[in-house]
């Protein structure tokens, strides 16, 4: 039997990239998976087939989430297709999504600051505080932060905060919910080779310089991200909880 029959997840930013491989990775352990999109509905469709076309089942679910009321669309949606397919209840949330920027302090505005905020640290916050009535107990809530929380890089200022914020907010949800058996975890990719990073990844020298960071010597894949989500997200992880698990490849040892 696969490690996650039976059970629906819900992984956000599913579109592309990191979110693809992890909606593809718990399909294929068996879950039925809610493939969140915020701009691309078509590429969200994609991964939805290529589920089907593997055996799987899953569904798209549309939300912009720089605001609540994108996650309050986001939770209306989900629980029509909960009600539809599993009784109400999820098993497994993955905050995926998430946007980053290249600016230094000085360049940082207001504006850019608030927006990496409002998508990868107040959507998560919000997401999580909506969905508990419908999480099962049990479930699972994995959070993608980012290996920048323990590598210095200042020139992503303003991103490097929303992941430290979303560590912290980990670790206190990891003893909020233990009473309820759910536990919750997140995990810190490194450089993955992923269309965000192609523009300067996908040259001989940007290979190079994120091979030599990784004590492996190579560059990061989604499903080297995706393979720790799918132990934390099944039976297996049920005594890890409140952890911050580095997933970089050992840059920067």
């Amino acid at each position: 039997m696969k490690r996650l029959e039976g059970k629906i997840a819900l992984v956000t930013g599913a579109s592309r990239g990191i979110g693809r491989g992890i909606a593809l990775r718990l399909a294929e352990e068996g879950a039925q998976v809610a493939v969140h999109y915020g701009h691309n509905p078509i590429a969200a469709e994609e991964v939805v087939r290529a589920i089907a076309d593997r055996g799987g089942q899953a569904f798209a679910i549309g939300a912009r989430l720089e605001s609540v009321a994108g996650v309050h669309q986001l939770i209306t949606s989900l629980k029509e297709e909960l009600d539809a397919h599993s009784g109400g209840k999820l098993d497994i949330l993955v905050n995926n999504a998430g946007i980053g920027t290249s600016q230094t302090l000085e360049e940082t505005t207001e504006e850019s600051f608030d927006e990496l905020f409002a998508v990868n640290v107040k959507a998560p916050f919000f997401l999580i505080q909506q969905i508990l009535p419908l999480l099962a107990d049990g479930g699972r809530i994995i959070n993608i932060s980012s290996g920048v929380t323990r590598i210095a890089y200042p020139h992503i200022m303003a991103y490097n905060l929303t992941k430290g914020a979303l560590n912290t907010f980990t670790l206190h949800l990891a003893q909020l919910l233990g009473p309820r058996q759910i536990t919750v975890n997140a995990v810190l990719p490194g450089i993955v080779d992923t269309d965000v990073n192609a523009s300067w990844l996908h040259t001989p020298e940007g290979q190079k310089h994120a091979a030599d960071m990784s004590a492996l010597g190579r560059v990061g894949q989604p499903n080297d991200i995706a393979d720790v989500v799918a132990f934390l997200a099944s039976g297996d992880s049920r005594w890890v909880t409140g952890q911050l698990i580095d997933a970089t490849g050992g840059s920067h040892l």
